[in-house]
């Protein structure tokens, strides 16, 4: 009597099917101790900084993510393009890794003159004294210049599938900002001490890095000046939108900053806190699917099939994420405390907006892993508008407004990067 478990075993996909299980479990699993640990350490954060510290902190976090978008420029999106074809050559490897590095720290330094000024102000804005923004900034040096290479040092691993080290260095990391937060909090509940307790495990988290590196790629290799040019030519494509974005992508954070209040900023950086459901899914399928898909061969119909799964994907989740949200607004609200009780209508908002902004950024880091990118004049013009008529439709200096901004933008994203994506998609692979 034949068994159907045998039969399975014996169907030509089992062997890579059931090695795909596992890989996907075991980053699934490490994923959510990973988030778990960010999620504990943020909600401390939440829970025991004053409001109006809380509001400087998500005023710092913010632009700290703006000064790594800015200094990265679309390098390490030409390191991925690049790097997906000369994977298995240490070398060439090396080159492509030292050159995208070496961009990054040039980068790094017009960013920081641009960008330090207008922290200060937008600090001060918000009744910062001087000394609090000055040590804000300084405190946000050593997240800063971690990031300068981190993000680069994560793309070999990831092309060879060596998940494993990669999330072993992030959860040494995460259980060293957890412990370094529960060792500051309590004595010292000041932005600047969070800030550093954050940043400080990600400097030896990118020594590890570096270490890891240096079993697929030759260490040793220098800027290349070919490569350099391949790298900028993906840069000078993307590099407005990705300036645009960068301002954009956190506009509401920067209205309520200059228009808003202390308590509004504070209550859209606690309720982003459970933004964390969204960047569990995020990490895993970047790690796992984008890499893969970067690395397909040119066959359109494989390409195709590919980038359909991962849309159904996406979907599934962030369905499954908003009915939590719907079912259960109280229970979330809980666990940020007392100060923000009665949120429930923006926490449902905000979880809105994250999820339809996962699934058109997913899209654009998937077709973008091909070296396909959206044209930057047409994303600024379309979002220039969508500014424009929201501004019109809504009162963009309120909690709510800002949201049902953050929800229109959203989807006129997501619908560009499947138009754009679709379009590239029809055409013969090359």
């Amino acid at each position: 009597m034949n068994n159907p478990f045998n039969r399975l075993k014996k169907h030509k996909h089992y062997d890579r099917g059931l090695s795909i299980l596992k890989l996907v479990s075991l980053v699934g699993s490490t994923e959510i101790l990973l988030k778990g640990i960010g999620f504990v350490t943020g909600i401390l954060v939440v829970r025991l900084l004053p409001v109006q510290e809380y509001a400087f902190y998500t005023l710092a976090n913010t632009m700290a993510g703006t000064l790594i978008v800015l200094t990265d420029g679309g390098i390490s999106n030409g390191v991925m393009s690049i790097s997906g074809k000369v994977w298995k050559d240490p070398d060439k490897l090396g080159t492509v890794l030292a050159t995208g590095l070496d961009l990054r720290r040039k980068f790094a330094v017009i960013t920081l003159i641009i960008a330090v000024p207008i922290i200060i102000y937008l600090l001060l804005l918000n009744k910062a004294s001087w000394l609090t923004a000055i040590l804000i900034v300084l405190s946000l040096i050593p997240a800063f210049y971690a990031d300068l290479s981190d993000s680069l040092l994560e793309i070999t691993p990831k092309l060879h599938q060596d998940i494993s080290s990669l999330q072993k260095n992030q959860i040494t990391v995460g259980i060293g900002r957890l412990a370094l937060t529960l060792l500051t909090i309590f004595i010292f509940p000041w932005t600047f001490i969070i800030l550093l307790a954050s940043g400080l495990p990600r400097i030896y988290g990118n020594h590890k890095l570096t270490k890891i590196n240096a079993k697929f790629v030759n260490t040793d290799q220098k800027p290349d000046p070919v490569v350099r040019k391949e790298i900028l030519k993906v840069v000078a494509r993307i590099l407005p939108n990705i300036i645009f974005f960068a301002f954009s992508g956190q506009i509401v954070i920067w209205i309520l900053s200059v228009f808003g209040n202390a308590n509004e900023l504070a209550s859209i950086g606690a309720l982003g806190r459970f933004s964390i459901l969204i960047g569990l899914f995020s990490s895993l399928l970047t790690t796992l699917f984008v890499p893969r898909f970067s690395r397909l061969e040119d066959n359109k119909s494989k390409i195709l099939k590919a980038f359909l799964i991962f849309q159904v994907i996406l979907f599934l989740f962030t369905s499954f994420v908003m009915l939590i949200v719907f079912l259960f607004p109280s229970q979330m609200l809980w666990i940020l405390g007392t100060a923000y009780n009665g949120l429930s209508s923006e926490l449902f908002l905000i979880l809105l907006a994250n999820c339809i902004g996962l699934i058109s950024a997913m899209t654009g880091s998937l077709i973008g892993s091909r070296g396909h990118f959206l044209n930057p004049v047409l994303v600024i013009v379309m979002n220039l508008g969508t500014v424009t008529v929201a501004f019109f439709m809504w009162d963009l200096s309120t909690l709510q407004g800002i949201l049902y901004y953050s929800i229109l933008y959203q989807c006129i994203s997501l619908t560009v990067n499947y138009i754009f994506s679709f379009y590239k998609l029809s055409l013969k692979a090359t």
